[in-house]
Parts: C-alpha cells; sequence; structure tokens
C-alpha cells in the first residue's frame, strides 16, 4: 500500500508521463515490483499506461476519488461563498488550504478573479506546510514544537527566503495579529495573505489565502482585505462541525 501511494504521488508532481525504469529508480523499487503494482493501479484506473511510449501517468479514477472527499469535506463547503466574495471584491484569487501535518498543504477550494494575471492553483495543488505565509500561519498556531518548526524550515525552498531569525520574529508576529503576509519571499512579485481557521483546541485546520501581485494588493488596501479573511475564518469555523 505505502508503496502504491509512492507512485501515485510521484505521478502527480511528474511533468509528464513516466516509464517503469524511471519510476522504480526514483523509489528505489525493484522493477518488477514496480510493474506489478503499476499493473494492480491500472487496473483501479488510478493510472493510465500509454501503450505506444510505455509510460504511466494518472488516471480519471484519481478524479472520482477527489470529488468523493470534496463532497465530504464540510469546510470545501461553507468556505465557497466567502472565497468567491473575497475574489470578486479584491480581484484576487482566494484559496481554501487544509494542513496535512508538517509535510504538506493541499488546496482544497479556490475561487478565482477575473484579472489576467493569476496564480496557477488548482483543487488538490500541494505545497510544503510551512511555506509562504501560510505556513507562518501553521508555525504560530499548528501546536508544533519550535524543534520540529526549525527542521522543517529549513527544506523550503523560496525565491527571497527569510533567514531562520527573521522568519521566527515573523511567526511571533502572526501570533499577535492573527494573520500572515508573504511580500515576494515566496514568489517574486507576488503578495499572499493568509488567516488561519482554528479548530476548538486553538490550533489550526485549514487557512483562509488571497493571492495578487503586489502593487494589486496595495491598491486593493491589504487592511480591509484581511478583515473580510478573517471575518470569513471566524464563521468558517463557527458554522462548521470539523473544526
Amino acid at each position: 500500500m505505502t508503496r502504491a501511494i509512492a507512485i501515485l504521488r510521484l505521478l502527480g508532481k511528474s511533468d509528464e508521463p513516466l516509464g517503469v525504469n524511471a519510476i522504480a529508480r526514483a523509489l528505489d523499487l525493484i522493477p518488477s515490483t514496480c510493474l506489478h503494482i503499476l499493473r494492480i493501479l491500472v487496473g483501479e484506473e488510478l493510472v493510465a499506461f500509454d501503450a505506444a511510449t510505455k509510460r504511466y501517468s494518472l488516471d480519471a479514477g484519481m478524479l472520482t476519488l477527489a470529488r468523493s472527499v470534496i463532497r465530504r469535506n464540510g469546510f470545501n463547503e461553507i468556505v465557497q461563498p466567502w472565497l468567491d466574495r473575497l475574489s470578486e471584491s479584491y480581484g484576487v484569487t482566494a484559496i481554501g488550504v487544509q494542513a496535512t501535518g508538517l509535510d504538506h498543504m493541499v488546496v482544497v477550494a479556490i475561487s478565482r478573479s477575473n484579472s489576467p494575471l493569476r496564480l496557477h492553483v488548482e483543487i488538490g495543488s500541494r505545497f510544503p506546510a510551512l511555506i509562504s505565509a501560510t505556513g507562518r500561519c501553521l508555525a504560530a498556531f499548528g501546536g508544533r514544537p519550535w524543534s520540529e518548526l526549525e527542521s522543517g524550515f529549513r527544506t523550503l525552498r523560496w525565491d527571497r527566503p527569510p533567514s531562520l531569525r527573521q522568519w521566527r520574529a515573523e511567526i511571533e508576529a502572526v501570533r499577535a495579529n492573527g494573520y500572515s503576509t508573504d511580500e515576494g519571499n515566496y514568489i517574486r512579485g507576488v503578495t499572499i495573505l493568509a488567516v488561519p481557521v482554528l479548530n476548538q483546541q486553538g490550533i489550526m485546520s485549514h487557512s483562509i489565502v488571497a493571492v495578487g501581485v503586489g502593487e494589486q494588493i496595495e491598491q486593493v488596501g491589504a487592511t480591509a482585505l484581511v478583515n473580510d479573511m478573517r471575518n470569513a475564518a471566524t464563521s468558517v469555523s463557527e458554522n462548521s462541525g470539523w473544526a
């Protein structure tokens, strides 16, 4: 099971289909074992096989699983109207993110603006959990010890990386202010705002995120945008059964 999941994740991250030998090398698997697992995944329609190229890619069966998860996740339905409102009012890409430990955060809801310049994000997109504005929120409200946060920070890749000391100070500011701003650290020229959605224990389970070009965020007013994001996070938390 673990190896099958590893194969699916590898294919999901790859920009092009992969052959069995490439998959086996990447995951340190015996090629015959890798081929056996791939055939099972093909049979379940989770992976597609191209007979002409002898390569594998994710198949439509993954979409069925994803839709089932989305339907059962109450956060998506509750947060979507708020994301639509933020996107329409401020011209930003508004995103609902679920935190999954310190490994990854996953995009589970999205509303795109009509702006011609938009960040390319899709439902199911995965990012390092501690990166950017959402990562600072998770570090501040995730209930994890500093030793784990520091270890995770050292694996991150930024366009303009903050120092560890700066990052820690920014986390303390998030605890005090209840939101985080990433001004071009993660992606140069892009401003990302994030507000945590907390469960009953005060631990972050999800986040509401707004993404836009730096000048665009300045024009629409970051303060007003953050206030509406905080209202959204509070409402989502109060009206959900999972928080």
